[in-house]
């Protein structure tokens, strides 16, 4: 017997993550295998903290690796330049200090959510540049931040429930 699951169509104008310096493959990989899910488009920008060559890839068990629309850049200066030549929308930069929820965020089609590293989040100087565009995701207990995977996906699937797009889903195989 076929298994069905809730699938919905994909967005005119997807969504971007936006991964600066990820340091923890794991991390990536589980952010890779949403953007796939979401049909969002992944940008790595920077120096990354492991290899994602085809071998390395194949090695961690990345099998939807193919199913993900990756760009990499070399700094975010060079991302931006890509983003707004593609025509992209704003930008949502997530830290463990913001003032403004991401729940309040108003998330438009195209729109690109930047998350930094796992050890100290995104470089104060771009934080500085975009200070109306910084988010946070409430915690309710004292830990210091969320996981990063986790924190890309709390945030991109609620820029998808604002935008509609989980509005109309079916079952199929």
């Amino acid at each position: 017997m076929t298994a069905h699951r809730l699938r919905a169509e994909p967005m005119a104008k997807p969504l971007h993550v936006v991964l600066v310096e990820p340091e923890i493959p794991p991390n990536t990989g589980n952010i890779a295998r949403l953007c796939a899910a979401t049909q969002s488009v992944l940008h790595l920008v920077g120096r990354l903290g492991f290899r994602i060559d085809e071998h390395a890839v194949r090695r961690a068990g990345l099998d939807y690796w193919h199913l993900v629309r990756v760009e990499q850049h070399v700094d975010f200066d060079h991302f931006l330049h890509a983003f707004e030549r593609e025509g992209g929308g704003n930008l949502h930069l997530f830290c463990a200090k913001a003032g403004t929820s991401y729940l309040q965020a108003g998330f438009a089609p195209g729109d690109a959510l930047v998350f930094g590293k796992e050890s100290v989040g995104l470089d104060a100087a771009l934080l500085d540049r975009f200070p109306d565009r910084q988010r946070g995701i409430p915690t309710l207990g004292a830990v210091r931040s969320l996981n990063l995977a986790n924190a890309a996906s709390i945030a991109l699937y609620e820029a998808l429930r604002q935008l509609g797009a989980l509005d109309e889903v079916r079952l199929a195989p």
